[in-house]
This record gives structure tokens, C-alpha cells and sequence, in this order.
């Protein structure tokens, strides 16, 4: 039998996340992956109304409640040496009389609840350029 175990970091309070979905990719310039980069601003207007800001183009979005929330885990691997837990379980074990312990690694795996995502932002439409004000007449 596999048991999970799940853990909340702090019961009373567990913060909210929210999904990003765009249409089509990102792509950077320079060829490096995105993750962990600085990609753009995120704001809200006074409507709730989520605006995404990328370089020199806005995007506007809405805000959608998922039908089933996803939760954020963290996975903690502990690794314990059977030779120590022998010796923790000697007294347990010398009334049953069992073969040879190994020295193999024994896992203990369990994960820690870090978010909860119940909402997630949507940018359907194309990115709009910023432009600036260009003066009418050229000099």
C-alpha cells in the first residue's frame, strides 16, 4: 500500500495563486528559457479588470474561477540509513526473530501544501501596442 502524506505549512492562512493563459508564446530575444525571468507588470484597474504589460505591448484579460481549484506542493524526500533505524527498533525486534536488515536508503516522502489556485487570468486578445504621443508635424 502507497501512502501520501500532506502537510499545510500553516493552517489558517494559505495563500491564493492565480494562473496566467495567453494566446500563442513568449519568446525571448536572446534565446535563454523564461522561467525565473522578469516577463512583464501585472496590474488591475479600478474595475477588477487584470492588464498585463509586456515591453511595449498591453494586453486586457479577464478573470475566470476554475471548476477544480489546483493546489501548489513542495516534495521533501528524507533519507534514513537502515543501520540507524536498526538500532532505534533493536528492543521492537529482538522478541521476532526476522532475516538479515539491508543497508539500502529507505524514502520517506511526503509534501507540503505551499498554494492554492482557484482563479486564473485570461488574455485572449492580440497585444496592443504602446505608443507614445508623436508630435503631428515634423520640423
Amino acid at each position: 500500500m502507497v501512502q501520501i502524506v500532506v502537510k499545510m505549512k500553516n493552517v489558517d492562512v494559505c495563500p491564493e495563486w492565480l494562473l496566467i493563459e495567453l494566446q500563442g508564446r513568449l519568446e525571448s530575444r536572446h534565446e535563454c528559457q523564461l522561467a525565473g525571468n522578469f516577463i512583464g507588470d501585472l496590474h488591475f484597474n479600478k474595475q477588477g479588470i487584470p492588464i498585463f504589460i509586456i515591453g511595449h505591448h498591453i494586453l486586457y484579460g479577464k478573470v475566470h474561477n476554475l471548476d477544480k481549484p489546483f493546489i501548489v506542493m513542495i516534495k521533501q524526500c528524507s533519507q534514513e540509513s537502515s543501520d540507524s533505524m536498526e538500532m532505534e527498533t533493536d528492543q521492537i525486534k529482538d522478541s521476532q526473530s526476522q532475516g538479515a536488515q539491508s543497508t539500502e536508503q529507505l524514502d520517506e516522502t511526503q509534501y507540503i501544501v505551499n498554494a492554492i489556485i482557484k482563479r486564473k487570468l485570461v488574455f485572449k486578445t492580440r497585444p496592443k501596442p504602446i505608443i507614445t504621443n508623436v508630435p503631428k508635424k515634423v520640423f
